[in-house]
């Protein structure tokens, strides 16, 4: 249940649906980790096949890591495997299964949506300004993709 407006303890849920990013996973998880929200991140490799899943494998590692480079930030990590390529929305599917947070968020592995918008897009959920869904376009040109936010009921 989502908290009280204007509660700073509101727990972001963010899903990283991901499929042959070895170069940008690591990049596009150190940049969730620096949201300023505590959160929980629910990664769903789909069949990689580029080496993405050996760096996900180890969660312990890839955790440690994170956290010695951003000591100060709050967040949970689980990873999730499809062992052959199901596409995006199974992705999401499974990774709904995990979220237990206020707000539900996806965010694409090669970084096509900057986690430094994440305050702007949540503050009206945050001020109860706003209920059901917020959508956030990338900006770059030509616009071509939609951040998605959601209040878990």
């Amino acid at each position: 249940m989502y908290r009280s407006t204007g509660d700073s303890s509101l727990i972001l849920s963010v899903i990283v649906p991901v499929y042959n990013e070895a170069t940008t996973i690591r990049g596009v998880l150190m940049r969730i980790v620096q949201a300023t929200f505590t959160k929980e991140i629910i990664v769903v490799d789909d069949g990689s096949t580029d080496g993405t899943a050996e760096i996900l494998e180890d969660v312990d590692t890839l955790k440690a890591a994170l956290t010695k480079a951003l000591p100060a930030a709050t967040f949970d990590l689980k990873i999730f495997f499809h062992h052959r390529n199901q596409g995006k929305g199974a992705a999401i599917r499974t990774a709904v299964g995990a979220v237990t947070g206020d707000v539900v968020l996806i965010q694409d592995a090669d970084l096509e949506y900057d986690p430094a918008e994440y305050p702007k897009l949540l503050q009206p959920i945050q001020e109860g300004k706003a209920s059901g869904l917020r959508f956030a376009f990338s900006w770059r040109s030509p616009p071509r993709s939609l951040l998605l936010a959601c209040p878990r009921e």
